[in-house]
């Protein structure tokens, strides 16, 4: 790989060495410095490292670092320069890149979260349909009320339950949390199961709380009511509360943390409807389990159905080639 440009905003670099990524760092303003790992391509090994170096960059307690905002392959690190000078910082920051081991030989500190959900459901087809009415009536992945069959027409699936058993199958790691308070990033861990579509053109002007969709790779739950431009196909529980109504949200309105997994089940809408009053009213107990995340395990678990998830991709490839683009 090639050594990034040395521009005014360009202020170290690492090369790729020991199974650890290429690592650069850059001013962003003067309060704060962009950390970004490896390639810029789709890798959750990548997010892991993010996760872990943020992880052990706080646990340092140095005066000066304000805040940290972690994404997919880089960390935005918000400093105060009265407290802690940049070349001191980025110090730090090679001191924790060298104490954290190749990939493969991570575990992180790890959460399952299990959430119902209820496919279909007519939250999310009042969003469709609003978005047909009034924005776009031609758009191709708003026909009839859903996007679920636009979902399955990209991804080349048979069914609707073709859709939902994938979206059951496996466990959606939450690799960063942002553009709304809460809202999740979340990707299969089992690469048998990825989904792709892309979003709405242009975006919808409502979309309800708790509702799942999928962007891109990305499947994410809306926290609250807001535009949004994922292709629906569900909706879940609250994951984001201000007003901590529940216990879950006591400590923290945010329910999803980074390296988050959630684990979704089925339900009928009304029992969801039911589930969504219980948290309001504290009623509603969400099912977390602490369970740290073996990188080494998951690599394994990758290349044991590497054939399976090739192939998959392949038809998913291939559909979309054939169907339009919003």
């Amino acid at each position: 790989m090639t050594t990034p440009g040395r521009t005014a905003a360009f202020a170290g670099h690492r090369e790729a060495a020991d199974g650890r990524p290429e690592v650069v760092f850059r001013y962003a303003g003067d309060r704060f410095l962009l950390v970004e790992y490896g390639p810029m391509e789709f890798d959750l090994q990548l997010n892991f490292r993010v996760l872990t170096v943020n992880r052990r960059l706080l646990e340092r307690g140095l005066d000066g670092i304000v805040d940290t905002g972690p994404g997919l392959r880089s960390n935005l690190v918000r400093y105060d320069p009265s407290r802690i000078d940049p070349s001191r910082l980025i110090a730090e920051l090679n001191d924790v890149e060298d104490s954290v081991p190749a990939g493969a030989e991570l575990e992180l500190p790890s959460r399952v979260i299990h959430l119902p959900i209820a496919f279909d459901d007519s939250r999310s087809r009042e969003a469709v349909e609003r978005y047909a009415r009034s924005v776009r009536a031609d758009a191709p992945n708003a026909q009839d009320g859903t996007n679920i069959d636009y979902v399955l027409a990209y991804n080349g699936l048979p069914d609707r339950q073709a859709l939902y058993d994938e979206v059951l199958a496996t466990e959606w790691w939450n690799a960063f949390t942002g553009f709304f308070p809460g809202l999740p990033f979340m990707y299969p861990l089992d690469p048998r199961y990825a989904l792709f579509a892309p979003k709405y053109n242009p975006t919808r002007t409502w979309t309800a709380e708790g509702a799942v969709g999928l962007g891109g790779p990305c499947v994410a739950i809306y926290p609250v009511e807001s535009p949004g431009g994922y292709q629906l196909f569900g909706r879940t529980l609250p994951i984001y509360d201000l007003a901590g109504r529940n216990a879950a949200f006591r400590e923290d309105p945010i329910l999803i943390k980074p390296g988050d997994r959630v684990r979704f089940h089925r339900v009928e809408e009304d029992e969801l409807e039911r589930s969504f009053a219980d948290v309001r009213e504290d009623r509603y107990e969400y099912r977390i389990e602490e369970d740290p995340f073996d990188v080494e395990r998951w690599l394994e678990h990758c290349e044991a159905v590497r054939e399976e998830a090739d192939a998959n991709r392949a038809r998913r490839e291939a559909a979309a080639e054939g169907t339009p683009v919003p």
